[in-house]
């Protein structure tokens, strides 16, 4: 689109060649007073030109004088750069209060650049990671040197975090979060979880003491309790239903002293331990022999379907464990003449362990609490079966240590289906 000279100053120039091509003709030199106010008219453009260019390198200067087009061009450019000014003042007013109140955490915070160098971190960094000036643009990976982290920071998942000791400060213990941003750059927040740590690490041991001391003295009641039980013949008839109940609690008592160290070993037990090739099938061919044996007496039936071949990567008696207490679960749980299914199959995505009966079912309020330890969807019913209530408990702890996850699924009246799935990459090929 061709740009038109603004009508006053076309206006203008019209007139003033008029007037000089009437004297010119007056005078008999019309060329020259033409080109004259043309030279003039020229020049006084020239001049607010050059007048442009001198106050553009320096526009902290009062705008120029000019006249006509020019004046508002001044204006115009003077508007421009004022509000891009108070733009500039305003976004660096906001980036000095972010970077102000980052500083400010006590959690530290880094930004790490597309090929994992550091760009900038706030004090707090400095005190939990030991990061120094001379740090600027050093890979993060040369700081902290750790396997996990490497791991971590190199293939994630970003959304699980890592807890690990500090590696500057021993017993220390850090969380770290990773999050990507821009073009694969990332923020990373550290917390210091020291105190949080020796409080679950109190708990834990408080946990284990107790039950191996437990165990000591359930082991003698229980031996003495079956002594008893084989003599009951020689008992008042008032004394045979004591004893039988003082057993029965002392097994059960003796079951969760057992899951409760168990537990204790899934938690205490570290997470970079080498997996070994886990024959699945051979597994749960031992374990349906255990089930079947427990619903036989009830008229149940416990039918087990499997993909041979199909091993995964990871610990034998942790997944023993979890596969045995979703089928004792099932027959517990499941009616008289009740039907069990156990399948063990892969696809694309990964390997999957599914218990699934016909049972009464569960309410759906309850299941997002189901691997809590010790919650009960039916006290009563539990109480009855012997559970200790850390059944699912040590299956949730197994599964995440192999990278997997639990998925319940219940309608009341028609049944439950409880599904492991594995990672296509802990399958062993």
């Amino acid at each position: 689109m061709k740009h038109r000279l603004p009508e006053r100053e076309l206006s203008e120039l019209t007139l003033a060649l008029i007037v000089a091509g009437l004297i010119g003709w007056f005078l008999g030199i019309t060329g020259w007073t033409v080109a004259a106010v043309l030279t003039f008219h020229l020049w006084r453009s020239l001049r607010d030109l050059e007048r442009l260019r001198a106050w553009l390198k320096n526009t902290e200067q009062d705008v120029p004088d000019s006249n006509g087009s020019w004046d508002e061009v001044f204006q115009g450019i003077y508007q421009l750069r004022r509000n891009e000014r108070r733009s500039r003042d305003s976004l660096l007013n906001i980036i000095e209060r972010a970077r102000a109140s980052v500083s400010a955490l006590e959690e530290a915070v880094t930004l790490i650049d597309s090929d994992g160098n550091l760009e900038w971190w706030n004090p707090a960094a400095q005190a939990l990671l030991g990061i120094r000036a001379r740090d600027l643009g050093q890979p993060i990976l040369n700081l902290i040197r750790t396997p996990s982290f490497n791991r971590y920071f190199q293939h994630g998942p970003y959304e699980d975090g890592l807890k690990m000791p500090s590696p500057r400060f021993p017993g220390q213990h850090l969380q770290f979060e990773i999050t990507r941003f821009g073009d694969n750059d990332r923020l990373m927040i550290v917390y210091d979880i020291t105190r949080l740590h020796n409080l679950e690490q109190m708990r834990k041991d408080f946990v284990a003491n107790v039950s191996h001391e437990l165990r000591t003295p359930l082991t003698v009641l229980s031996g003495y309790l079956e002594t008893l039980n084989e003599q009951v013949d020689d008992f008042a008839p008032r004394w045979a239903r004591a004893l039988t109940q003082m057993q029965q609690q002392a097994t059960r008592m003796n079951n969760l002293v057992n899951d409760l160290l168990m537990l204790s070993r899934l938690e205490s037990q570290p997470d970079d331990r080498e997996p070994q090739v886990v024959d699945v099938p051979r597994l749960l061919r031992q374990i349906h022999l255990d089930a079947d044996a427990m619903a036989k007496p009830k008229g149940q039936s416990v039918t087990l379907e499997v993909e041979e071949g199909l091993q995964v990567l990871g610990r034998e008696a942790d997944l023993r464990s979890a596969f045995s207490n979703l089928m004792t679960n099932a027959v517990k749980y499941t009616p008289d003449k009740g039907l069990i299914h156990v399948r063990w199959w892969s696809d694309s995505q990964g390997a999957y362990f599914r218990v699934s009966d016909n049972g009464i079912g569960i309410d759906p309020i309850h299941i997002p609490r189901l691997t809590e330890r010790f919650y009960r969807a039916d006290a009563a019913r539990s109480s009855a079966t012997g559970g200790t209530g850390l059944g699912l408990a040590i299956v949730k702890h197994v599964l995440m240590q192999h990278k997997a996850q639990l998925d319940i699924h219940s309608d009341l009246g028609k049944g439950s289906r409880f599904t492991c799935t594995f990672p296509h990459a802990a399958i062993a090929l």
